[in-house]
């Protein structure tokens, strides 16, 4: 939501934008998206929060909803192309202009997977077989596919600040570079110690979760880190066992960390694993002096159930990522 909101700065003026929440069922990132819909409305944008996943009838009651809106809009500005909600919703609008707004590392695989015309998989089940409900969804996750392709009749645009090398013919690359948050947040002030920022690569069954205990806690001693931000889809028994074994002060983001970031208090060194925030909190902090630093992942952390592509990917998140202060994967033994 924070990204429409900033991308919301190329509508024109008098353009009548609905910011539309379809509501997961995870507790952290319902409150994350509670507090996003309040600086939304703050900024002037109507807000229309569905309950998507409130049960069996919920699906067809969003969309029901939401089908007038839709076939209505110019303009549908999307977060995640992945999503088969997203891919679903897709099939009915009319739109001319189509807008992905996503500064994950996901958005590197979308707009490859779009340029290789290949089907929208996430990159960490990519290599796997497709499963029943694939093969259910796969029609209109093709649909979806085509009208994000470019074409005389529509116009696609990707909004981010991830760095895009394929990009498909006809499709708009549009840089994020946090002039919004910038602007309305911070400056934060500067702690002496580090913080570390959590991933959720051990809940995707990516890195096996004793090894990225110890990492954490190894890295977490040698630059003397005091917090630990969570990611919003870390699971609670992790977190316990992590603050438990390293000592560490386990924080639940409420807002996004770049917001939090600049909102501060923030450490001098932030340490991370390659995920989103290697990109995105460089720009968010530049000026301020902190240091965002990214541990490799070494292959022998990754489970025998990993993507074959899971290496090549995360190394290269950390390989196109700039400004960042790049470490070798911390020794186990």
């Amino acid at each position: 939501m924070r990204r429409t909101v900033a991308g919301a700065t190329a509508v024109p003026a008098d353009a009548d934008l609905t910011v539309v929440v379809l509501a997961p069922t995870d507790p952290m990132t319902r409150g994350q998206l509670r507090r996003m819909a309040d600086l939304a409305r703050d900024e002037g944008h109507r807000v229309r929060w569905e309950e998507a996943r409130g049960g069996p009838t919920a699906p067809f009651a969003t969309i029901g909803g939401l089908s007038g809106l839709l076939r209505r809009a110019d303009r549908v500005v999307m977060g995640d192309p992945f999503s088969r909600y997203v891919q679903l919703l897709l099939t009915i609008t009319r739109a001319r202009d189509l807008v992905v707004v996503d500064d994950g590392t996901a958005t590197m695989e979308f707009v490859a997977q779009l340029a290789r015309g290949e089907r929208l998989v996430r990159w960490h089940r990519k290599g796997g077989r497709p499963g029943p409900r694939d093969l259910l969804f796969a029609p209109v996750s093709s649909s979806a596919r085509r009208r994000l392709t470019p074409s005389a009749r529509r116009r696609v645009e990707v909004f981010s600040s991830m760095p895009v090398r394929e990009t498909p013919e006809g499709v708009t690359v549009t840089a994020n570079d946090f002039s919004w948050t910038r602007a309305r947040f911070g400056p934060p002030r500067i702690t002496r110690s580090a913080d570390m920022v959590g991933t959720s690569l051990v809940e995707t069954g990516v890195v096996d979760g004793d090894a990225y205990l110890e990492a954490v806690r190894t890295l977490a001693k040698a630059h003397g880190t005091t917090r630990y931000f969570a990611h919003r889809r870390e699971s609670t028994e992790k977190l316990h066992r992590l603050a438990r074994e390293t000592g560490l002060e386990i924080v639940r983001p409420d807002l996004p960390l770049e917001l939090i970031a600049r909102r501060g208090p923030i450490g001098r060194t932030i340490l991370s694993f390659p995920s989103t925030v290697v990109h995105t909190l460089p720009l968010a902090l530049a000026g301020t002096g902190v240091r965002v630093a990214v541990c490799d992942i070494d292959p022998a952390w990754l489970t025998e159930n990993a993507s074959p592509r899971a290496q090549g990917f995360l190394s290269g998140v950390t390989g196109t990522a700039r400004d960042v202060h790049r470490l070798t994967s911390v020794s186990l033994a």
